[in-house]
């Protein structure tokens, strides 16, 4: 992590970072640019133009077309750029420093393509492992996806390339996004699927906030003024631009009324002939139309869009800084999920290793949005990755004929099969969801391997949990290595070989089955009336609309562990390491309005890694229904064999907080609270008491 601070830190002598807060000045010279403006082309500003990734330009008050870029995981869009590890594996790293690096990372490569805006994070938490998305999301914690956000902002938006938080809000399906309402009650929209976005508004100021396809409780979220107008910029202080998802409005009246400011990619509803026909005839003020246009130049303002080339030709397109930030997060963020002492591989020319599947040597990538082209001379597949661990790491690899007599002499004569399965661009992906299975025929493979290998290890390429019901008792380890971006070949490689220690945690619990997720029954859209009547007239009625009710509450992922009485596969927070921990000294004592929780943290083990002290906070005797234990800190600290470091984490006063719905304000509890120290959400590894 040193190189890489290093070389950011000569990049940003190059050039001055642009503020994120939009001042008074800002908005002062927005408003005279409005009052400059004909109504025509105030209209012509509020919808994407040229090819739908820019915006409108008027030359003649000198404010540019500012292009904007897909995605979370890199610059697309007609480009080849550096692909970062995807958005959930990223927070899978638990590493602050490293997701910063990764917003910094983008932000420079954009900035040498001449991109002002960047379409990421996507932020949508996780409620089921099938959502065609998840690869491009921070996993099912709103602390965890909180954190990462904010980090991945900070540090894009400190290099002057303005951030786009998405999906707001509560798009946590592919299915059907654009007619499907999610159907949610306040408090769990407050402290499951707003804190995210919350977090990016108030702390890391993020510039901009790109709109759902989704409704939500009934209005489609581009046209719903609770969530715009009331919630994001009334209660939150958001006071930068909202834009549309590409092709996510539906009406003109309910768009401007809703508060939506820019629609993306054009003017499909912010049609000049229909907003003058209904300011002639009074059904809008043109006041509303200027309200947007303010609203998009004081951001373009703030970030310094009117006053500089977008474009930074100091910085060259295929740039190290940002390769090496993709690298060193791609390092920390696979998970090892089970080890049966298979890994790490040893070296030496009579252990051989056998590496088969179809994600042995692609480099596998999430459809859509999150879809990034590496140049073609950085991307790294599993094969090259043990390619480059030398000569005393003897291997070979079959990419198909696994039935073959010379692959099933390999697999018999090999010290371990290495299986590489998992998705790619056309099995996980935006605008559809994705099998939970594995796809056609990979389950089949790693059966064949087990029949001929005692020592099978799997790796698994996806953006969440899959069904390894029928393999997973039987297979010596797992190692989840996501969409782990261009160095996925040489990060697995170095983890299963030992060269580094996996030292990612799960960001989702794995439950092992779809049917003991807590959101399992409500994930899919329905209708309850038309499962309870008989009458076919109603129930042509009712098929027309689709509901999905969150009726799991804030009981989602390992939050529903306690409240349902289901034990899961794996926990939030699991994660495996080739060596191990031990936390003891834990205290808890309040400071300030907030509480300061120090553990000394051991490496007992035989190699140096990292361990991540996740703090969770459990109420005694709550006055209201919570959680049994909530994620409210965490640390991820490098330790040395046999050295000992003291972390240190502060709880804030609204650690202990819940939402209150009869106030509809955030309410603190006074009495006694457990502070735990977790190896996962079900793993508790010491506690104690504080009262406050």
């Amino acid at each position: 992590m040193k190189k890489i601070l290093i070389l950011f830190a000569l990049t940003a002598v190059l050039m001055p970072l642009h503020a994120q807060k939009i001042t008074r000045a800002d908005k002062e010279r927005a408003e005279g640019l409005v009052r400059q403006m004909t109504l025509e082309e105030k209209v012509n500003f509020i919808a994407g133009a040229v090819d739908g990734f820019h915006t409108y330009a008027i030359d003649r008050l000198g404010i540019p077309s500012v292009r904007m870029c897909d995605g979370p995981q890199g610059v697309r869009n007609n480009t080849k750029s550096t692909l970062f590890p995807c958005g959930v594996a990223a927070a899978a790293s638990w590493n602050r420093d490293a997701v910063r690096a990764m917003g910094r990372g983008i932000a420079m490569d954009a900035k040498a393509r001449g991109v002002g805006i960047m379409l990421g994070p996507g932020v949508n938490i996780y409620r089921s492992a099938v959502n065609g998305r998840n690869f491009e999301y921070f996993g099912e914690d709103p602390y965890l996806a909180s954190e990462t956000a904010s980090q991945y902002i900070q540090g894009m938006q400190g290099e002057g390339v303005m951030a786009t938080i998405k999906h707001f809000a509560l798009n946590n399906s592919e299915y059907g996004r654009h007619w499907t309402s999610s159907v949610v009650d306040e408090r769990t929209m407050n402290e499951i699927y707003f804190p995210t976005f919350r977090k990016a508004v108030e702390e890391a100021r993020v510039g901009a906030v790109m709109t759902s396809y989704n409704m939500v409780n009934g209005m489609h979220a581009p046209e719903n003024p609770w969530l715009i107008r009331e919630t994001l910029r009334g209660r939150w202080g958001f006071e930068g631009l909202v834009m549309s998802d590409w092709t996510s409005t539906y009406s003109t009246l309910g768009c401007i009324k809703g508060g939506l400011d820019l629609e993306m990619p054009r003017n499909y509803v912010y049609r000049y002939d229909i907003i003058k026909e209904m300011i002639d005839n009074g059904v809008i003020a043109e006041s509303e139309i200027d309200e947007k246009v303010q609203h998009i130049l004081q951001a373009f303002i703030a970030f310094g869009f009117l006053d500089r080339p977008l474009q930074d030709t100091t910085v060259p397109e295929d740039n190290e800084a940002s390769r090496q930030a993709a690298y060193e997060l791609s390092l920390e963020a696979p998970v090892l999920l089970k080890n049966n002492g298979a890994l790490p591989l040893p070296a030496g020319r009579k252990n051989r290793i056998l590496l088969i599947g179809p994600m042995a040597d692609v480099m596998p990538c999430g459809g859509g949005s999150g879809e990034v082209h590496p140049f073609e001379n950085r991307s790294i597949t599993m094969r090259q990755g043990f390619q480059a661990l030398g000569k005393n790491r003897p291997f070979d690899c079959v990419t198909e004929g696994y039935d073959t007599p010379t692959a099933l002499s390999l697999m018999d004569n090999a010290y371990a099969v290495v299986v590489a399965v998992g998705y790619g661009k056309k099995t996980e992906k935006e605008n559809s969801d994705r099998t939970f299975t594995l796809p056609e025929g990979q389950d089949e493979l790693i059966e064949l391997a087990l029949k001929h290998n005692s020592r099978v290890v799997v790796v698994v390429v996806s953006g969440g949990e899959v069904d390894m019901s029928r393999w997973h008792d039987r297979v010596s380890a797992i190692l989840y290595a996501w969409y782990d971006g261009q160095d996925l070949g040489t990060a697995v490689a170095k983890i299963l070989s030992g060269e580094v220690n996996p030292s990612g945690r799960l960001p989702m619990t794995f439950w092992g089955t779809q049917e003991k997720n807590p959101a399992f029954n409500y994930y899919q859209p329905t209708m309850t009336a038309l499962k309870n009547t008989t009458s076919e007239r109603h129930k042509e009625r009712f098929s027309r609309y689709e509901y999905a009710e969150y009726r799991e509450g804030i009981f989602l992922g390992y939050r529903g562990i306690d409240h349902f009485g289901v034990k899961p596969l794996y926990a939030f927070g699991h994660g495996l390491s080739y060596t191990r921990f031990d936390h003891n000294g834990l205290t808890a004592k309040p400071e300030g309005e907030g509480v300061k929780v120090e553990v000394i943290v051991r490496n007992i083990g035989e190699v140096a890694g990292s361990d991540v002290v996740q703090v969770y906070v459990s109420p005694i005797n709550p006055e209201v229904i919570r959680p049994v234990r909530e994620l409210k800190g965490y640390q991820k600290i490098d330790l040395e064999k046999g050295i000992a470091k003291t972390a240190r984490i502060l709880l804030p006063k609204s650690a202990f907080m819940y939402y209150d719905v009869e106030s509809h304000e955030w309410k603190h509890q006074h009495g006694r609270y457990k502070v735990q120290i977790g190896a996962s959400a079900d793993k508790i590894l010491c506690e104690t008491e504080v009262i406050l």
